[in-house]
């Protein structure tokens, strides 16, 4: 990873990143992911103009103008500062991983869902859900609000924290920032509707590429945090069922580990979409949210401590 530096400072810099995030979350204002999908969006329509390209190419070119970029400058911007000041490098690398991650963000997210459901405030909850899923949300039951919040934050925890801070791990501050702005991408054209399933083609499969890595990582850690056996159970057999080769993984070895089911049959644009659920037991309550919090921070600083450990011994032996 850092050819230049030691992995003893990479594993300390991911630490440093990660209690970042849990103390500041993400920035309030000028975040700059905000600005890149305002570039993405007016890629977007440039790129449709070019008619000679067939619709998955204009995807293509689109893709590349908004990551290819943003990753080179940061990969400069890094190799530059490493020769000019270590310091300056160190804590620009600390604040680039730091963006990258959304820990607090997606709890929050979740809280602000499960802080209805304890008042029996179902309107609140659901209103709350449609923040972060796509599903339609007007009629859901508490059992699929519940559902619906435990889904996201298993799956998003590897989307916007484990994987950034793998990346890190293999390709530093440029790997993080390039995980990002293509799971970025995915969330904004990875669609497999009309508009998207071309244009979108390369986000989606980029982002599946640089998942599954990260998924099976994720899978472990929130596997470790629980009914370890059970977890793995899940995984084994049902995330194949999953759409998604990666959200699968987490989604049903985070359910397996927690001990409960979620998933099932749910509405998305008023189309019932046939999902199997997965876990074991009986639904997840209210109660799982926060436990489902847990498996994602408390994952995050136990894969960076262990990185930090594991630095040590290889520095010292």
């Amino acid at each position: 990873m850092f050819a230049e530096s030691s992995f003893l400072i990479g594993a300390i810099i991911l630490l440093l990143g990660v209690s970042l995030d849990k103390v500041l979350g993400e920035p309030r204002r000028f975040h700059p992911l905000i600005g890149f999908g305002n570039w993405a969006n007016w890629l977007e329509k440039q790129c449709r103009r070019l008619n000679w390209l067939s619709e998955r190419q204009q995807g293509i070119v689109a893709w590349c103008l908004a990551v290819i970029p943003a990753v080179l400058g940061c990969y400069l911007l890094v190799k530059v500062l490493l020769i000019k000041c270590f310091w300056l490098w160190f804590c620009v690398n600390a604040f680039m991983l730091y963006l990258t991650l959304g820990g607090k963000s997606l709890v929050q997210h979740a809280d602000n869902i499960y802080c209805p459901l304890q008042q029996g405030d179902l309107e609140g909850a659901r209103q709350q859900v449609a923040m972060i899923v796509s599903r339609n949300t007007d009629k859901m039951t508490e059992t699929e609000i519940v559902s619906s919040a435990v889904e996201s934050v298993l799956e998003n925890g590897n989307d916007a924290v484990f994987a950034p801070m793998i990346w890190f791990l293999l390709l530093g501050a440029p790997g993080a920032v390039l995980l990002r702005l293509t799971n970025t991408l995915d969330a904004m054209w990875g669609y497999k509707n009309a508009k998207y399933l071309q244009f979108g083609y390369l986000s989606a499969k980029s982002d599946d590429l640089l998942g599954w890595l990260p998924a099976r990582i994720t899978a472990l850690f929130y596997a470790l945090q629980g009914d370890a056996r059970c977890g793995l159970r899940c995984w084994s057999t049902q995330a194949k069922d999953c759409k998604s080769p990666n959200g699968g993984v987490a989604m049903s070895t985070g359910a397996g580990a927690l001990g409960v089911k979620i998933g099932g049959p749910t509405y998305y644009d008023g189309v019932l979409i046939d999902k199997k659920p997965m876990g074991v037991d009986l639904p997840a309550t209210a109660e799982t949210i926060p436990r489902a919090n847990r498996l994602v921070s408390r994952g995050a600083f136990l894969l960076a401590g262990l990185t930090l450990v594991i630095a040590l011994f290889w520095e010292l032996f």
